[in-house]
């Protein structure tokens, strides 16, 4: 891989760090808020979840895509120890997207796919933070070059 490509992939996961801290910020604060009685508030939360969130998914298209040679090597070689993790992230990744997307269509807070969805995403945010953590002499190093 050449120079060109790693600050590539290093900018896309720098964006990834930022869309991701946003994206599950607010969906605690939006987790919050509707245990609370202003709708108002509650609504802009859900507001700015949506967006950050939808970013994140953007971000995280691009980052499965510059990894994507990662994807083809599970499959053809079978998951590795290393690669569980990874592997479950995708996974639960994929759970909390699809549910996020699903919410999109349903109507009130605390229902009951909103609360799969908010625990999907607590797990995926730990597993996302152990994701981020295994990979900092990497992204420490992006920024010397």
């Amino acid at each position: 891989m050449n120079r060109k490509q790693m600050k590539k992939i290093f900018v896309i996961d720098w964006i990834l760090i930022f869309t991701f801290a946003l994206s599950a910020c607010s969906g605690i604060g939006l987790h919050i808020a509707g245990h609370g009685n202003a709708h108002e508030v509650w609504h802009n939360w859900a507001v700015f979840h949506v967006l950050t969130s939808f970013l994140f998914l953007i971000t995280v298209i691009f980052h499965i895509i510059t990894h994507w040679s990662w994807y083809r090597g599970v499959v053809k070689n079978g998951i590795g120890r290393k690669s569980r993790v990874t592997m479950a992230l995708s996974i639960v990744f994929l759970f909390v997207s699809v549910t996020g997307i699903v919410l999109l269509n349903i109507n009130g807070a605390n229902s009951r796919i909103g609360l799969w969805h908010y625990r999907v995403g607590i797990i995926t945010s730990v597993l996302s933070i152990g994701h981020v953590f295994k990979r900092i002499p990497a992204l420490r190093n992006s920024l010397r070059r």
